[in-house]
């Protein structure tokens, strides 16, 4: 396994805090090779392996720990001097109440504490409550293009490489699976475990069938503008009835499972976020290989993008700006840049097209067309970008 280093350099400054350190990321997205790397940093400063207690509540031998009293029991019988201890916790939202155990730790012992979760949600509620202040989050994404590179140990990636990860993506597994039929029932398997237990039993959710549609309609379309009446429609043509407050809490219950992304938009002129018509992003490209019947190439593109700009950390929005849409806008502190993707520019029209959105652009924030022509296109002070050379740069 790669270490996962655009993560560990994230985390590494605070391996000593007193801060509950909090990967968020969906199911088999790499959280817990993580944490493994993290505890092998940790002991190669010269912690001892008795000061480092890891517990992965989705194993059988944890099975017992099913609320704060049994966890706060469990740890404190092996917090044997005042050294500090570092502890790991796996899949912690198994646990009733975990918050009020993680509280007292922090507040009484010399510990720090790392937890992962495959629910966004996680950071709502009691957490956020109890902890505020406390903590400090990552979202942990799968494989980037780099890494994906790096585990099949391609050095200098082309395009067959691109077009590999945008139709499998980057999901750790299936790495380690030759054959594209076993992929797809990979990528199927977890896609339902996903639906399963992070969203059907979590949510005690009454409709699975309306739930499985709603997923696999975004799964089909992502990329795309969303409107509730707009699938609302879709649903009715199909003879399935749907009202927009059960579709948004289905909605929500999709994106805290981590398996997809929602993009506000932004109004670039009046500076303000808009409230209806968000795109959603899957955070593999892989699933969308199930649903589609059509592989798009352009939305797998944008898609990537988007997953590449928040893997950096970058809080990504779409941008309006009069009746013309900016694939990314990508604040940065005071500071912000603009991203527009194509999959090629082959004529002169095209990249008027493409370049041309930024006309209307009064600011002088830097601004990028990506895509994946070979040549250097650049004008007027917008910065083309190869995808492949821009999804290897160092960041």
């Amino acid at each position: 396994m790669i270490k996962r280093e655009l993560w560990l350099r994230k985390i590494r400054p605070f391996y000593e805090s007193e801060l509950i350190k909090v990967l968020i990321g969906m199911r088999r997205a790499g959280k817990s090779v993580i944490l493994s790397q993290i505890q092998e940093e940790i002991k190669a400063s010269g912690v001892d392996e008795e000061h480092i207690l890891f517990l992965n509540f989705e194993d059988l031998k944890f099975s017992s720990i099913q609320d704060e009293m049994a966890l706060y029991d469990y740890v404190q019988e092996r917090l044997k001097d005042k050294k500090k201890y570092y502890l790991f916790f796996d899949e912690i939202q198994n646990v009733r109440n975990f918050e009020k155990a993680l509280n007292s730790f922090r507040s009484v012992n010399n510990v720090s504490i790392f937890i992962t979760g495959s629910n966004a949600k996680l950071l709502s509620g009691e957490l956020a409550t109890l902890l505020s202040g406390r903590y400090v989050s990552f979202k942990v994404m799968p494989f980037t293009f780099k890494e994906a590179c790096e585990i099949q140990n391609i050095s200098s990636p082309d395009d067959k490489a691109l077009m590999d990860y945008l139709k499998w993506g980057g999901m750790p597994q299936r790495f380690a699976i030759a054959d594209e039929e076993s992929r797809k029932i990979f990528l199927s398997d977890l896609f339902d475990s996903i639906i399963l237990k992070d969203i059907i039993s979590r949510f005690k959710v009454k409709n699975v069938e309306l739930l499985e549609r709603i997923v696999k309609y975004l799964a089909a379309t992502s990329s795309q503008i969303f409107s509730a009446s707009s699938i609302n429609k879709f649903f009715k043509n199909e003879g399935h009835e749907c009202s927009k407050e059960t579709l948004y809490n289905y909605l929500s219950y999709v994106v805290s499972s981590c398996v997809m992304n929602k993009a506000g938009r932004y109004d670039v002129a009046g500076r303000k976020s808009l409230a209806t018509l968000e795109k959603y992003y899957l955070s593999d490209n892989g699933f969308a290989s199930l649903f589609s019947q059509k592989f798009d190439i352009g939305a797998m593109l944008e898609n990537v993008v988007y997953n590449e700009l928040i893997a950096r950390g970058h809080m990504v929005k779409v941008g309006i700006l009069s009746d013309s849409e900016i694939d990314f806008v990508v604040d940065e502190g005071e500071s912000r840049f603009y991203i527009q993707v194509a999959y090629l520019m082959p004529d002169e029209k095209t990249a008027d097209r493409e370049f041309g959105i930024y006309k209307k652009l009064k600011d002088n924030y830097p601004k990028y067309v990506i895509s994946a022509d070979h040549f250097d296109l650049s004008r007027d002070g917008i910065i083309h970008k190869n995808i492949v050379d821009w999804l290897m740069e160092n960041r």
